[in-house]
């Protein structure tokens, strides 16, 4: 078993799901992987389960009830590899949109450069955008550009959904307090991360727009971004995203 696993949240991914699985696992350095599956209708949990046999305790899947939001997917896979010792916690698209090469600087940035939280960005130099229309690029630069405003965090792309965590921080975070599920959950992990003293770093990426399956993106994701941050913001000056420890009795 490695020490590092990746984070594959799905639905309706069959198109892309064991070709992104055999991608990682034919990296230079080896990863686990765990499919969260919300009750894909179009059989992607088969897919997955059919090849575990040939990945062995390194392929591992989740299913739940119907769609519950990328955020709690999420959740459900932290919780999953605290419990299992991981060290390395990644965030990764099924649809390839995120460059799996980038899994090892991504790791890098975590493992040697004491970084809490590694980012693949769109928006520092060197990262771009691929097969994206202008009116996205425009709607994705410009929710970035709010986030910074906001929140004040050095991040020049939030709403990146290709990450890497340090365990420490997995640790220190409580969960119960993390509130968005869409869109906004991506931006909330990192903010909570900056309130709570680690440093992040951003690994420039090529993202490329999915060639199979569906997005996923809606308008109502986008309005919890919007006025989410806001309440985040406000929030974030009373309170803090730190777990809290559990007072030991008397003796």
């Amino acid at each position: 078993m490695s020490d590092r696993l990746v984070l594959i949240p799905t639905y309706n991914e069959k198109e892309n799901i064991e070709r992104i699985i055999r991608t990682v696992f034919a990296l230079e350095l080896p990863f686990d992987v765990l499919i969260i599956d919300d009750g894909s209708p179009d059989g992607t949990a088969d897919i997955v389960k059919s090849l575990q046999p040939e990945f062995d305790n390194r392929l591992f899947i989740e299913e739940r009830a119907g769609k519950q939001g990328l955020g709690t997917a999420y959740i459900h896979g932290f919780k999953w590899a605290l419990a299992r010792h991981y060290e390395y916690i990644f965030e990764m698209d099924a649809d390839f949109s995120h460059p799996p090469e980038k899994l090892i600087e991504l790791h890098t940035a975590c493992q040697e450069e004491g970084v809490g939280i590694a980012i693949g960005s769109r928006y520092v130099k060197g990262g771009q955008l691929v097969n994206w229309p202008l009116s996205r690029v425009m709607i994705s630069r410009g929710a970035s550009i709010y986030v910074r405003i906001v929140t004040w965090m050095p991040i020049a792309d939030p709403t990146a959904g290709f990450v890497c965590y340090k365990r420490s921080f997995l640790e220190d975070l409580d969960f119960d307090k993390i509130t968005f599920i869409g869109y906004a959950f991506q931006i909330e992990m990192k903010f909570a991360a900056w309130q709570l003293g680690y440093k992040l770093k951003e690994v420039p990426i090529t993202f490329k727009d999915r060639t199979e399956g569906t997005s996923k993106m809606s308008t109502a994701i986008f309005n919890e971004a919007f006025f989410g941050v806001i309440r985040m913001r406000w929030k974030g000056f009373f309170d803090t995203y730190k777990v809290k420890s559990i007072e030991q009795p008397p003796s």
